[in-house]
């Protein structure tokens, strides 16, 4: 096994209008789990699904994985339709939130079991298992049970016996949730940089933001079954598609304008009274009339209120500060929306305490327009 294997044997998958309904709990009709979906996933591009819980994602990844058989569509692998194939017959591998590893069994062994079960040659067990825990950094705990080892490095081992039979793509359910914080940051990053190494398809299921953006190739935000928005990490934070995309992928304010009017790209707003342009107002806000302005809170800067700025299109009052050294919280009403501001390395700037009136300067090459219909939805 060595990282070419990976990148030669690499599939792409498809879903193709893909829906799995369940019957409900009272028994007295169906649940739509995952709703039409289609999605092209690229051989050797790690995908991830982010999304609240009940939106689908996990049900999709099983459905791929063959754990659940979809009531309707198709899910091909390297162009062959599997959806109604067993899961051992789909040449994946899957690592579980659980890691799901055998305690009774030493690492060499959970990591080689896989093999064995496909009755490989003894030779080429050992060979493979021996460079798939080299790979992981596992060799020197080979003769060691999951319960001598730390969180971290039982993910490692999950994750060697997932490869070792050569997947064509990877799956993987929320493998980090149960290590803590300082830990899963570091795992998500090694997890990464392995994946561009070994240029294996990868789909991945979360329902942390910052875990998905830190990974990805491609984000895929679901809703109540549907994809929202497929893109960049990039693309879905810069310039979400809906109110709900922008909330649920990082942090957002909402902020009442009104477009007068657009050019290309760039839209004027009226804001309170004051006439602003938008350079990048994005394809989803209005033409015309009533609108909603997105901006990330580190697009916010708060100065004196009596500033005569020119650029201060808000002003308000500071409800709560909160300090966390490397950044400045502040939650700010005004008279048009409740306002979130994040100001980076404080120190370097004036601190404004809770209770102080300010003036609000926006940076509206970062915001986007949405549509105002889409004010109460979350």
């Amino acid at each position: 096994m060595s990282e070419r294997d990976f990148s030669t044997r690499s599939s792409n998958v498809s879903l193709v209008h893909l829906t799995k309904k369940f019957r409900s709990l009272d028994g007295s009709g169906e649940v739509t789990a995952v709703d039409d979906v289609t999605l092209e996933i690229k051989a050797g591009e790690l995908v991830t699904i982010l999304g609240p819980s009940g939106c689908g994602k996990t049900t999709t990844l099983r459905m791929i994985a063959g754990f659940e058989y979809p009531t309707s569509g198709s899910i091909l692998i390297g162009g062959k339709d599997v959806a109604m194939i067993p899961p051992n017959k789909r040449g994946l591998s899957m690592v579980f939130q659980s890691y799901a590893l055998f305690p009774h069994l030493t690492i060499y062994e959970n990591v080689a079991y896989g093999l064995r079960v496909q009755k490989l040659p003894a030779a080429e067990i050992r060979e493979r298992t021996e460079r798939a825990l080299e790979l992981m950094q596992l060799t020197p705990m080979a003769k060691r049970y999951p319960s001598q080892v730390s969180g971290g490095q039982q993910q490692r081992i999950a994750l060697a016996r997932a490869i070792v039979i050569e997947p064509s793509v990877l799956l993987f359910d929320e493998p980090l949730s149960n290590l803590d914080a300082k830990l899963r940051e570091y795992m998500r990053d090694e997890l990464r940089k392995l994946q561009k190494r070994l240029g294996i398809t990868s789909l991945y299921v979360t329902h942390d933001q910052s875990e998905a953006m830190a990974i990805s190739d491609r984000v895929v935000i679901m809703k109540d079954g549907r994809i929202q928005q497929v893109g960049t990490p990039r693309e879905i934070y810069a310039f979400p598609h809906s109110k709900f995309v922008a909330d649920f992928m990082g942090k957002a304010n909402f902020i009442r304008v009104n477009v007068l009017g657009r050019e290309g790209e760039s839209a004027r707003i009226d804001l309170e009274g004051t006439q602003f342009t938008v350079p990048r107002a994005g394809k989803a806000g209005p033409a015309v009339g009533q609108a909603l302005l997105v901006v990330r809170p580190e697009a916010l800067r708060l100065t004196n209120p009596s500033s005569n700025q020119p650029s201060v299109a808000l002003r308000g009052r500071i409800d709560r500060f909160t300090y966390f050294g490397n950044i400045a919280r502040y939650e700010v009403s005004t008279d048009n929306a409740p306002l979130l501001i994040e100001s980076y390395n404080p120190e370097a700037s004036s601190v404004f305490e809770e209770g102080a009136e300010v003036g609000i300067i926006i940076d509206f090459e970062s915001a986007r327009l949405l549509p105002a219909a889409e004010q109460g939805n979350s």
